[in-house]
């Protein structure tokens, strides 16, 4: 097709042929730039849901209460009855080390959108680290940006 052709074909164009769009455009996300006059879609809420550092600790917390009350011998029969080892029933108890204040700053953490706060080895990292204060001091090291961090050693509840 020449240039000629082109410029004729434009010439007999009729207004009929075009659509005028008046009022506010919206731009609609694809591989081509599309618009639209209605409004796109609001975001969907983020999807919430316990993280899972603070289902590991509950699941601790759950696994110590039976062996206390004496549904289960001991840590080896848990690890039977769950089908673990017991060096993972160990790590999973081992979670019960951590500092009272720890633990609920832990349990109150979520995880948005499926992204996790903070991974189990890196609380272990903290759990590990000694005394309770040598703990909340692991805890600033490399606790999630989050609004538990400022309850960290206080006494008053989270909630």
């Amino acid at each position: 097709m020449t240039l000629e052709q082109t410029a004729s074909e434009q010439a007999t164009e009729t207004p009929s042929d075009r659509h005028i769009l008046t009022g506010t455009l919206f731009r609609k996300r694809s591989s081509r730039v599309k618009l639209s006059e209605t409004p796109p879609l609001p975001k969907p809420e983020p999807v919430r849901r316990p993280a899972k550092v603070a289902r590991m600790l509950a699941l601790a917390h759950h696994l110590q209460g039976a062996i206390d009350r004496g549904l289960v011998a001991d840590r080896a029969a848990v690890a039977r009855k769950l089908g673990l080892t017991r060096a993972r029933v160990t790590q999973l108890l081992d979670l019960l080390l951590l500092a009272p204040d720890l633990q609920q700053a832990v349990l109150a953490l979520d995880a948005v959108d499926g992204a996790e706060p903070m991974s189990e080895r890196a609380l272990r990292v903290v759990v590990h680290a000694g005394t309770w204060v040598e703990q909340r001091k692991a805890w600033t090291r490399s606790a999630p940006l989050s609004s538990t961090r400022r309850h960290v050693g206080s006494c008053e509840p989270l909630i």
